[in-house]
């Protein structure tokens, strides 16, 4: 009979591996189980449309992965992980033709906002310029796993954090500022009046002034694959294709960690009703598209924007997600769109391009968003249909197939809605155990949240390898 393991880790995206790492590296056994045939979670890259053509189903863009504290303590790069950076972060066009931008540059940030907004707009990012690392480690995680190692900008960017993105909006007097600080907060995937909205924008304008938003070259896979080979380097093994469907199907270990969502951990644990309130949010409706040639922004700064925002003004976001929540298709969706090979040549063939686009639906949702995001885009890139070589559609009940961990769709694998939005999964000392004592929860569920960054991996295995210290 082999010897126990001390840990194993159920699911390979960026958290379990992460994960899996964190307790590989400090000496202790671990093996990890993934259902599907290559690691990879919400980082995978695929061909879906035709050869050639390589797309990332789901995360694109990584302005908290290359900003992770995780990955920082990690030789990624010599596991072959390489960060690209677009000459924009961030283009938020607007209809007649110009553009909001956000970029390693305060100064050119500011300035495209207008004159009469520029110097607010600095003022709310600049008590934290330059300390990106300390911002980083305080609010990527459980708010009272330990007294925050920058006070005074804890407390100064937590009472702002708080806020709905509605009301710091109030701080700026034109459009373009608050369009742009609206479009930020939608990465929350709830209506930008909503509790802690403030928060997610603000960290995402920290992370472009202070690391940019990059695509990692090759795709997002990359960084699983990273991952993965740092964690085998450590000592840590790695079996894919294997569906785990109950906790006595996996082989004996003091510990197992689940980068699940807490609806599929309960089942496969036998945890009954232990997750019932916890709640999912709306869906996105994903396009992959393969084009013959560039986007024809007109916008310039979009034409070289790695991420652009779709959805000039504030009140258009806010209607475009209530719709969302409210379980009604957007008549105008806003968008969240990618083009990583404008800075990364290897995803397309010579001269072709692949363009990335999501919009927000209801949970479940069945319907065909294809011709109200596609509209949306000839707003302002004019033309964009007749360099489109092939496209993959890929809805809420797609995307659930796709991901488990994405249920009804929701790719945020929980919703950002009332206490959820800080109390995630629930209220709990350490939110990464369960009533369970040896088994634990990983994912996007728990603090800090979506995103590839490994720190909700990385909380969870510190919570484990107490636990393991502690009765070994």
């Amino acid at each position: 009979m082999p010897p126990m393991l001390d840990a194993v880790v159920v699911g390979a995206g960026p958290n379990g591996l992460t994960a899996a790492v964190e307790l590989a590296r400090r000496g202790f056994s671990v093996a990890v189980f993934e259902a599907r045939e290559t690691v990879g979670g919400g980082a995978r890259t695929e061909e879906l449309t035709l050869p050639g053509f390589r797309h990332d189903p789901c995360s694109a863009v990584h302005p908290l992965g290359i900003g992770s504290p995780a990955f920082a303590a990690m030789p990624l790069d010599r596991h072959g992980l390489e960060w690209l950076q677009p000459e924009l972060a961030l283009a938020h066009p607007f209809p007649d033709g110009t553009a909001a931008v956000l970029d390693r540059s305060v100064g050119q940030s500011a300035m495209s906002l207008g004159v009469e907004d520029a110097g607010a707009y600095r003022r709310l990012v600049e008590p934290y310029l330059g300390h990106w690392d300390a911002v980083a480690a305080d609010f990527l995680r459980t708010p009272w796993e330990r007294l925050p190692s920058d006070p005074y900008r804890f407390v100064r960017f937590g009472l702002t954090a708080l806020q709905p993105a509605t009301w710091t909006a109030r701080r700026f007097r034109g459009e373009k500022a608050r369009g742009l600080l609206a479009g930020l907060a939608a990465h929350a995937i709830a209506p930008t009046s909503g509790l802690a909205t403030s928060g997610i924008a603000l960290m995402f304008a920290l992370a472009a002034h202070a690391r940019g938003w990059p695509v990692p070259r090759g795709g997002s896979q990359a960084i699983s694959d990273a991952l993965a080979s740092y964690l085998r380097s450590c000592g840590g093994t790695v079996h894919t294709g294997v569906e785990v469907k109950r906790l006595d199907e996996l082989p004996p270990a003091r510990a197992y960690v689940f980068d699940t969502s807490p609806t599929a951990l309960a089942r496969i644990a036998g945890l009954g009703r232990a997750y019932d309130g916890y709640r999912y949010g709306p869906s996105a409706f994903k396009i992959d598209y393969a084009l013959s040639g560039p986007m024809p922004w007109t916008a310039p700064e979009a034409r070289v924007a790695g991420t652009v925002h779709i959805g000039p003004t504030a009140e258009e976001i806010e209607a475009a997600l209530a719709a969302a929540v409210g379980g009604h298709e957007p008549e105008r969706p806003f968008l969240i769109t990618a083009q990583p090979s404008l800075v990364d040549p290897s995803r397309a063939p010579e001269g072709k391009h692949t363009f990335w686009v999501y919009g927000h639906v209801p949970a479940r949702w069945e319907g065909d968003a294809t011709d109200a995001i596609e509209r949306q885009l000839e707003r302002f890139a004019p033309g964009f249909r007749d360099l489109v070589l092939a496209r993959a559609v890929s809805g809420p009940p797609q995307l659930a197939a796709h991901n488990a961990n994405y249920v009804g769709g929701d790719i945020a694998c929980g919703a950002f809605a009332g206490l959820q939005t800080v109390l995630r999964p629930k209220l709990a000392r350490v939110p990464y155990a369960t009533a369970h004592p040896a088994v634990f929860l990983c994912s996007s569920a728990t603090p800090p949240g979506p995103g590839v960054h490994g720190m909700s991996g990385h909380w969870a295995a510190k919570a484990v390898w107490r636990r393991l210290r502690a009765t070994a």
